[in-house]
């Protein structure tokens, strides 16, 4: 028994990985490609994927959302996790990056549930409004860049569904919100914690998993 989280070793997160991961070979092979990327850190975790993947699935998730997609890996773990007629909005300003993923949705046989949209996730969650979806999404995952948080947190949250679920990633910076900082980065995210914490439209949880995971679930 522990009152706090484990720290883990390498022999530890290997441990876990050996006794939980379960990963479609599809997804491991965009983990390999994107191993040389000059940005590979962008790439979430095999464990924070599947971990996703179980998320989407417990809430019965057949419409959700992704702000930031890089290389495609948690982008194949939602689609692989959705029903059949299942959609996953997908955002992004980097074709260049989410090429290298969709020979892999392809191959997967999921790249059909996939809606990827090259632009600006502001203009295309403001589209989604316009066009009346308020409220017609379960799921979402937001990972982009960090000073966009907040207003992308508020356009996804009138998006879902009462009951929908967000997800928002690198929520601790490496532990850098726990301290002062000057980086507009961290301080986006230190206020969008010290936000979040208030909010009484969601009921929240902030996980130590991989960069920090926020669990948003709308009420």
């Amino acid at each position: 028994m522990s009152i706090r989280t484990l720290n883990l070793d390498d022999t530890l997160y290997g441990y876990v990985l050996d006794h939980s991961l379960r990963e479609h070979p599809q997804l491991a092979a965009i983990r390999e490609a994107t191993r040389h990327h000059p940005h590979r850190g962008m790439q979430i975790s095999p464990e924070q994927g599947q971990f996703m993947a179980l998320l989407a699935k417990l809430v019965g998730a057949r419409r959700a959302i992704e702000i930031g997609v890089f290389t495609g890996y948690s982008a194949l773990a939602v689609a692989l996790a959705l029903p059949e007629d299942g959609r996953l909005l997908a955002c992004d300003i980097s074709d260049e990056d989410v090429a290298q993923g969709r020979p892999h949705w392809q191959s997967a046989g999921v790249a059909h549930k996939i809606d990827l949209r090259i632009a600006p996730a502001s203009q295309t969650l403001a589209a989604c409004l316009s066009a009346g979806e308020a409220g017609r999404y379960d799921f979402a995952f937001i990972d982009a860049d960090k000073t966009g948080y907040d207003a992308y947190y508020e356009a996804v949250l009138q998006l879902l569904r009462p009951g929908g679920l967000v997800l928002l990633d690198n929520m601790l910076r490496n532990g850098d919100v726990a301290r002062p900082s000057t980086h507009a980065d961290v301080r986006a995210i230190q206020a969008l914690n010290d936000k979040l914490h208030r909010d009484e439209r969601v009921d929240i949880s902030l996980l130590p998993i991989s960069d920090g995971i926020t669990l948003a679930r709308k009420r």
